[in-house]
């Protein structure tokens, strides 16, 4: 589900409960789909890969502070009184994903990773690539009563993805301010790190504000926090000192020596994508370019997989877009988007930052040992 861009590659968590194939949970931070196996000549890339979406408007409905059960006025409780308001709020989340892959086959792939309630009748945020491309989404509350989520709408660009369960009496999280937050304050985490401990309760402080990070291409703008976040925490909750929600846990720094590096989307960015999914099942003005793009990251992983070179690949185009209609092929390299060079999907998101629907973009790409020129008009990023 998640690949190895900044963060290690995910693998399955073991739980004798719930989990049963997992060795280790999904890793946290991100967003796309695992690169897998490329195959052997470029024009393969479209059999190694499937992306699925699905979605519906419904109303919006969550707490907020004024109306919520946790502490009024801003007030600090211990850790302990804010486990109390808040752990009930937060799931676990199992997912089960088809993977082909050319060395392999047909396999099934187990993920985790962990949810938060925000309605009473069983709408969960978590992110989106806990749950991207899985076929099947189980969730499981604190009292251990599972569930089967529908997937109602993701979004990729904010690694945000709304799901519901068939459930009512659920306790929502009490949705803070994260505008309002100051270097320092209280931060707990909740969530099922190791994909087999739900309900683990870390705590520390908001180590920073509006740190700029990029996941997976995308440039996010994150909370920072020392509380431990581990593999399996990613779509769980961080609160404030009032047991109040203020993030959605999304990556975990990693690497020799690295610990204290924690990083969540600030809740105000995540209610408005929230909305957005709960209203229309996807976030409207979002482009797209009809293809499903792969990075190839150096060029002895293309030697490995007998590409020309490293860089940004067409694995499939979408039938029926803009893509299809302007020409690209799966095994396109991309070379270069509105002027600027292609080397990986960072760059090209950075170019599509600057543009919306309906521009026309001129591409370079290399196709064969030739470079060709190929011009695709953006259009709006709808689930299928």
């Amino acid at each position: 589900m998640e690949n190895n861009e900044q963060y290690p590659n995910p693998a399955p968590a073991k739980d004798k409960s719930f989990l049963t194939k997992k060795t280790a949970a999904i890793l946290l931070g991100t967003a796309l789909a695992a690169s897998s196996v490329l195959g052997y000549a470029g024009g393969l890339l479209a059999d190694t890969f499937q992306s699925s979406g699905s979605g519906h408007g419904v109303a919006v409905m969550y707490q907020s502070a004024e109306t919520g059960a946790a502490a009024s006025g801003g007030s600090s409780l211990s850790v302990a009184d804010i486990a109390g308001l808040a752990a009930d709020s937060v799931v676990e989340i199992a997912t089960e994903t088809v993977q082909n892959n050319a060395r392999r086959g047909q396999y099934v792939s187990e993920g985790a990773g962990s949810g938060v309630v925000i309605t009473q009748d069983g709408y969960l945020v978590t992110n989106n690539h806990v749950i991207e491309n899985a076929e099947k989404i189980t969730v499981r509350l604190r009292n251990e009563t599972t569930y089967s989520a529908a997937l109602i709408g993701s979004d990729s660009q904010s690694d945000l993805a709304l799901l519901k369960i068939d459930a009512s009496g659920l306790q929502p999280a009490v949705f803070g301010d994260s505008d309002k937050l100051l270097v320092g304050e209280t931060a707990v985490a909740i969530g099922n790190p190791l994909g087999e401990l739900g309900g683990t309760v870390t705590d520390g402080i908001i180590s920073a504000l509006d740190r700029e990070i990029e996941l997976d291409g995308e440039t996010m703008n994150l909370l920072q926090t020392n509380a431990a976040i581990n593999p399996g925490n990613s779509g769980g909750g961080l609160f404030n000192g009032s047991g109040e929600l203020i993030g959605i846990v999304v990556a975990k720094s990693s690497g020799s020596g690295v610990e204290g590096l924690g990083f969540a989307i600030p809740v105000n960015d995540a209610k408005t994508v929230i909305e957005q999914l709960m209203s229309n099942g996807y976030v409207k003005g979002r482009v797209t370019l009809g293809m499903t793009l792969v990075d190839v990251a150096d060029a002895q992983t293309a030697m490995a997989y007998r590409l020309q070179q490293s860089g940004v690949y067409v694995q499939s185009v979408t039938a029926g877009s803009h893509a299809q209609t302007a020409g690209f092929q799966a095994g396109d390299c991309l070379v270069s988007a509105d002027g600027a060079q292609i080397t990986s999907s960072a760059d090209l998101n950075k170019v599509l930052g600057g543009h919306q629907v309906g521009d026309e973009l001129s591409f370079a790409v290399k196709r064969n040992n030739q470079t060709i020129t190929l011009k695709l008009v953006l259009e709006e990023a709808r689930p299928s």
